[in-house]
């Protein structure tokens, strides 16, 4: 029972009294708990997911429910990839950010041996459309074409996006890996190539 006589956010969905020990009432007894609850049961089922949260110890219920419901709301959004297509975004902002990085420790290094201010290769770097860019040059980056990269928040709807991370990346791009494991050798090889 959510507290207060009201019933938990899952069962609000489903439509019935939310009983004592309700599986669910722990992870959904907040104000939007029913419209959260409302994706896990489209992707996974309620019954799928109660018979998952009772299986697992009390202690890693929260967490799991959490995941679940980011799952679902990702798999909403893109049916094919779910997260995964997230994942794969947060890694090439990684290897670009690494390759930046890269590059201003070697301009660091230069000016400090040409004895010149270090303090102006920070100023080569501008802001554009609140995305950082600089001099780099092209092969050290692994680029996500701009008109697929912006920043918004997971609920406006229309916008394929994770609100925990404020990243708006559109879905419908074309992956060039097959899988997770074949884009963390891609990341990897380009890491120890560096």
């Amino acid at each position: 029972m959510a507290g207060c006589g009201s019933p938990c956010g899952a069962c609000k969905f489903l439509r019935r009294k939310c009983v004592t020990g309700c599986i669910f009432a722990p992870h959904f007894c907040y104000e939007e708990g029913d419209v959260d609850f409302s994706a896990i049961h489209k992707v996974f089922g309620a019954s799928n997911v109660s018979r998952l949260l009772v299986h697992l110890p009390l202690s890693d219920r929260c967490k799991a429910a959490m995941s679940i419901s980011y799952e679902a709301q990702a798999r909403i959004q893109d049916p094919i990839y779910g997260c995964v297509s997230h994942i794969f975004a947060l890694q090439q902002q990684v290897v670009n950010l690494q390759a930046q990085l890269a590059f201003l420790k070697d301009q660091a290094a230069q000016s400090f041996v040409n004895g010149s201010n270090p303090n102006q290769a920070a100023q080569s770097w501008n802001y554009e459309n609140g995305i950082m860019n600089s001099n780099i040059p092209e092969e050290n980056l692994v680029n996500i074409p701009e008109e697929n990269v912006s920043y918004g928040s997971f609920e406006e709807g229309t916008s394929h996006s994770m609100s925990s991370f404020g990243m708006q990346t559109n879905y419908n791009m074309q992956w060039g890996f097959q899988d997770a494991d074949e884009l963390q050798s891609v990341v990897s090889s380009y890491i120890h190539h560096r």
